[in-house]
């Protein structure tokens, strides 16, 4: 599926590309699954159009799984055959994206498929996954026995980090709506319902008020919560830039970082929830899914068998 110009979902259609080539060092993949991200419609729509170079026909998609097909001479880390996931997010925008039968990929944007997941499941853990682990485990540098309060904890990334903090020993309280919570409590973390009164929900259930908070919101999110924190609290978000006090996060390939995000998960202690699934055919329909919200985990675009 490419886009031709910027715009919506309506841009979309499907197009004969031909074969992408491998380097010395890339992978050919065949791709199973497809993440969408938010970060998708924006350069579609062309809100970065000053700050990535874009050259038509562009085949969207950052986040991918499926089976190697062919590795270049200097790729041997893989073979043909094995399950992989990928972050291949470029600096160029063009006929490269997951939206597609075949991406040829740079070795370093790949690692194994955790046995624990389908190709769907799989699909939805780079982006999101390294965005958690960089701000849980980089950035916030949560411990054990701390108390870590992730704002939309049942969303792409906060559900992630919840599940990341609980992994390093973290108590974690996750801010979302009630109807997540049921959601939540299988994960092992506290839900509080956010909004106003969020801080004195947490406070509640934390006197002396959290270590560490992670806004995946934004929307003035930290400022409600205000009061939630320890005076010497560390701060994060993925959502808002530029806040006194508070660490942006933003997603950084890094090879090792998508290796213990993958050996998380196959150990059973990191979980990606679909909500819902589309065809290649559909991949319109499911950007529109993506856009509306409310599909209770990440979007997936299906390919092949």
């Amino acid at each position: 599926m490419v886009y031709r110009r910027y715009g919506g979902p309506e841009v979309l259609e499907p197009a004969e590309l031909p074969q992408p080539r491998t380097h010395v060092d890339s992978v050919l993949v065949r791709v199973r699954a497809a993440a969408l991200n938010p970060a998708d419609l924006a350069l579609q729509g062309g809100m970065l159009d000053s700050a990535v170079p874009t050259f038509f026909p562009v085949v969207p998609g950052w986040d991918i799984s499926g089976v190697v097909v062919g590795a270049g001479p200097a790729a041997a880390e893989f073979a043909p055959g094995d399950e992989v996931v990928g972050y291949i997010r470029s600096d160029v925008q063009h006929a490269h994206g997951g939206l597609a039968e075949l991406v040829s990929a740079d070795v370093r944007t790949l690692v194994r498929k955790p046995r624990t997941m389908d190709f769907a499941e799989a699909a939805g853990l780079p982006l999101a996954g390294l965005t958690a682990y960089q701000a849980v485990c980089r950035v916030l540098d949560v411990g054990p026995g701390e108390t870590l309060l992730v704002h939309g904890a049942a969303g792409g990334v906060g559900s992630l980090a919840a599940q990341i903090g609980r992994a390093r020993g973290a108590k974690v309280i996750g801010a979302a709506s009630p109807r997540d919570h049921d959601y939540l409590r299988r994960l092992g973390v506290v839900p509080v319902a956010y909004g106003e009164g969020v801080a004195q929900r947490v406070l509640d259930l934390v006197p002396a008020g959290v270590d560490t908070v992670l806004d995946t919101v934004g929307n003035g999110t930290l400022r409600l919560a205000e009061g939630a924190a320890r005076s010497r609290a560390r701060l994060a978000s993925v959502a808002e830039v530029g806040l006194p006090g508070v660490a942006s996060v933003f997603c950084r390939l890094d090879g090792t970082d998508l290796e213990a995000v993958a050996a998380l998960a196959d150990t059973g202690r990191l979980a990606v929830r679909v909500g819902a699934t589309f065809p290649l055919e559909r991949a319109a329909d499911a950007q529109r899914a993506l856009a509306a919200g409310g599909t209770g985990g990440k979007v997936v675009v299906t390919i092949g068998d």
